[in-house]
């Protein structure tokens, strides 16, 4: 399920989604958030061009907000049935949640809309 090969793999690797061999990223730590969006222009084993055309990745928005909605309920779930938490604490987890997970939001919602429009290509051999 997460072997090489799978969209799961580059989804939440950040790799290349043709070859999974390298980061799409220049850095792989998405908190240094000057260089967290900054993408390297295509893949250096095999050549997959990351950027297919202007503004490719407006769409990875809509995926954010749905990714975002996981996190914040995930955070619900867990605040109000593990900790047992009032209104109010469920509210600042939520919001917390979603301020400390926004780097990696934004980047597992360009993994997934890339991930729509490229799969897997096993000919291709690592370099």
């Amino acid at each position: 399920m997460f072997k090489k090969g799978s969209k799961l793999y580059s989804i939440l690797t950040g790799t290349c989604p043709k070859c999974h061999e390298e980061s799409m990223y220049v850095n792989t730590n998405p908190y240094i958030l000057t260089e967290a969006l900054t993408m390297n222009e295509k893949c250096s084993n095999c050549g997959t061009k990351y950027k297919i055309e202007p503004s490719f990745f407006y769409g990875a928005m809509y995926v954010s907000y749905a990714v975002g909605i996981a996190f914040a309920f995930a955070a619900f779930i867990i605040s109000l049935y593990v900790f047992n938490a009032s209104l109010n604490g469920i509210f600042i987890s939520i919001i917390v949640t979603l301020v400390v997970f926004m780097p990696i939001i934004m980047r597992v919602s360009r993994n997934i809309w890339i991930n729509f429009f490229m799969s897997y290509d096993k000919t291709l051999k690592k370099k």
